[in-house]
């Protein structure tokens, strides 16, 4: 937004805040997150802030999948005052992480306390509405359309479809639909494949590695096909993490360090 002031009759532009926009800068985002626990690379939170950045005052975002605030500050630091972010997660000790999908009980509630100090050392506490309940069990909970929806929940077939299918239509036409993990969790990528290759209502857009950006519009029966094919383009990045995450799970990291070198990061 910019102002016109006179002096001596010459006229000045200057650039003023837009009221509608967050003022806090990616880079700020990005400080505030640094110690906070979560598996997002700064490309991915890059996404997640601009695309909240596009929220206008009186718009809602739906993050499924909190763990301990790392991408819900993004969302948060990214979107400006007037926008409604609520953050889904149960803290329940399900899903934490990589190779961490059951029997982390005894986490939760660390895990919850975490959230919110880290929420309140970012200052955005009050920005941020925390449903503690699984997603299926939120819908009732969280009422109207979504201008942004981020999915990093479940990773198993079934709840990931879920996710997909019934928040996703929640997605007014023109929003966004964020899910992390396509292309590199087998769960999430097979739900992908199931409910948005051939959709009618969600084009695909790219990704910042496993972050595969959506938006809600109508495809043409042509533009589907295209849709398809672009998703199938990503099958071999797919097989390449799965073999990884295979390799890794066995050990294989250390083939890398009898080498000097370090073993590559779980893929996300």
């Amino acid at each position: 937004m910019a102002a016109i002031v006179r002096r001596g009759g010459v006229a000045f532009g200057l650039r003023m805040a837009d009221p509608s926009k967050s003022s806090v800068s990616l880079d700020d985002a990005l400080r505030s997150v640094a110690d906070v626990d979560g598996w997002m690379t700064p490309g991915q939170a890059g996404v997640l802030f601009e695309h909240a950045r596009r929220c206008l005052p009186g718009q809602r975002i739906v993050e499924i999948g909190s763990f301990q605030g790392r991408s819900t500050i993004v969302l948060a630091l990214g979107s400006a005052p007037g926008v409604e972010l609520v953050a889904i997660d149960p803290h329940a000790g399900n899903d934490r992480g990589p190779q961490e999908l059951d029997g982390f009980g005894h986490a939760a509630n660390t895990d919850h306390a975490r959230f919110v100090a880290n929420l309140a050392r970012a200052g955005v506490s009050n920005r941020v509405r925390h449903v503690r309940e699984f997603s299926d069990r939120a819908l009732s909970v969280v009422e109207g359309d979504l201008a942004l929806l981020y999915i990093d929940g479940a990773h198993r077939y079934a709840p990931a479809r879920a996710d997909i299918e019934s928040w996703g239509a929640r997605v007014h036409n023109g929003g966004t639909m964020l899910i992390h993990d396509s292309f590199s969790s087998i769960g999430v990528t097979a739900a992908i494949a199931r409910s948005l290759a051939l959709s009618r209502e969600f084009r695909y857009v790219g990704r910042s590695r496993s972050l595969a950006i959506f938006r809600r519009e109508t495809v043409t029966r042509g533009a589907r096909l295209v849709n398809a094919a672009r998703l199938s383009a990503q099958v071999p990045w797919f097989f390449t993490n799965v073999a990884l995450k295979v390799l890794l799970s066995v050990g294989g990291g250390r083939l890398w360090q009898a080498f000097g070198r370090s073993a590559p990061a779980w893929p996300y």
